[in-house]
């Protein structure tokens, strides 16, 4: 039973960080806010934790895949950090932070917040010390294979957009726009 209902939170996990992968996606291509490079970093570590989600979810619960996780999570305590960073850069009174707040909170706070919440969910997660060593693989059920293709759809999106945004080379805190569809006037 513990297994069903962490699975299950695993699943609403995933969920989430797709839809903060989406949020950040349809803001910058909808609004026109590209994202800076600690932006496109916290990206990358919700790509990762995700990853470490879907384990679970396709070879069943295991604290192995927990690791995966928390070791994402240390990218995320990396996208945390610059996440963090960005909140303290924009600290000052009067300063309009960087991009448009979401539900009050610029999406860089929201990415601190949230990287907080992922690392103590895995930490929970693995006190609860799965004996279990199944190395089969498990189907997904419908809801899991449709939060799957949204998250493979989203990380996709967002490899797209970066590889536009910023080509072949790095990625600079000057370079905003879609160099590889536009030439810089």
């Amino acid at each position: 039973m513990m297994v069903f209902m962490v699975r299950r939170l695993d699943s609403l996990a995933l969920l989430a960080v797709s839809i903060i992968l989406w949020i950040a996606l349809i803001m910058e291509l909808v609004s026109h806010q590209h994202p800076c490079p600690l932006c496109l970093l916290q990206r990358v570590a919700f790509a990762m934790i995700g990853m470490g989600l879907m384990l679970n979810l396709r070879f069943s619960i295991r604290a192995e895949h927990y690791g995966v996780v928390i070791l994402s999570c240390l990218a995320g305590l990396a996208g945390l950090a610059a996440a963090v960073r960005q909140v303290l850069l924009h600290i000052t009174p009067g300063d309009p932070g960087f991009g448009s707040p979401v539900f009050g909170l610029h999406l860089y706070t929201w990415s601190a917040l949230i990287f907080f919440v992922l690392l103590i969910y895995c930490g929970v997660a693995l006190m609860f010390g799965f004996k279990r060593r199944s190395f089969a693989t498990r189907e997904f059920t419908l809801i899991e294979k449709c939060i799957a293709i949204s998250f493979f759809t989203v990380v996709l999106a967002n490899l797209v957009a970066v590889l536009l945004e910023c080509g072949l080379g790095p990625c600079t805190s000057g370079s905003f726009g879609y160099h590889w569809l536009w030439s810089r006037g």
